[in-house]
């Protein structure tokens, strides 16, 4: 495993100005990073060095980010994280890069403080996968179901009354904290804390998309509803009869 020290993230960001502030404060933070201006050489820069983490800008010069991380994707880097940093802030456009193959995404502009977060939290999701490969080579078969949702945590697997659900990784590990304790309400700054390993507040409605948008997924294989908001507190998974 790579110390912090040692890991190397890929900025793909054509704007100048913006390039030079992630540099700067990644760098502080102990990362190297790889900046480049143009998609062009990310594969070759991704075959020659090991790196922890891609961030790549959706509006990019002669090219689609989105595009880019399908790429990433295509050439076999399927565990790599890859953030999007996109212009484009409302859900239905911040979603395209979830479906694309991203990891998570940050809206400009962002706070530095929320980045440097965020890709913690995507870098050590991704070393506990590596750990717990390491230690079991046939890790138990766990499946969760409530009501008309399971989810097969071996093959990482989740369904909607038997049709496969499309899920993010952060999709799939939200449904899974919440099939694990459905009629919980979870408060957002615990959500943030569980999924993104993030505990304190970033003023941000990263949960909020994440949440509205795996509940369209599901109520686009059914009209029954499962994740309720409660209104001043959170979620909950509850299911009516």
């Amino acid at each position: 495993m790579m110390h912090m020290e040692e890991q190397k993230i890929i900025l793909v960001e054509d704007e100048q100005d913006v390039a030079d502030l992630i540099v700067q404060g990644l760098g502080e933070e102990g990362y190297k990073v790889i900046h480049l201006g143009r998609a062009e050489g990310l594969e070759q820069l991704l075959a020659k060095q090991d790196v922890a983490l891609v961030l790549l800008d959706i509006l990019l010069p002669g090219t689609n980010g989105l595009d880019i991380c399908k790429q990433i994707r295509h050439w076999g880097y399927t565990d790599l994280p890859v953030m999007m940093l996109t212009a484009l802030g409302t859900p239905e456009n911040v979603v395209l890069g979830l479906d694309n193959g991203a990891d998570d995404y940050l809206s400009k502009p962002f706070k530095l403080i929320e980045l440097k977060a965020r890709i913690r939290s995507l870098i050590r999701r991704q070393q506990s996968i590596v750990q717990a490969t390491q230690r079991e080579a046939q890790p138990p078969k766990d499946t969760f179901s409530y009501g008309f949702l399971t989810i097969d945590d071996y093959k990482k697997v989740a369904y909607c009354e038997g049709q496969e659900l499309n899920l993010t990784s952060t999709e799939y590990r939200l449904l899974l904290l919440f099939i694990q304790s459905p009629k919980k309400v979870f408060e957002r700054s615990e959500l943030l804390d569980k999924i993104w390993g993030i505990n304190f507040d970033i003023g941000s409605n990263v949960v909020d998309v994440y949440v509205n948008y795996l509940r369209k997924k599901i109520e686009k294989v059914t009209s029954k509803k499962a994740i309720h908001t409660v209104i001043g507190m959170g979620y909950v998974l509850k299911i009516e009869d």
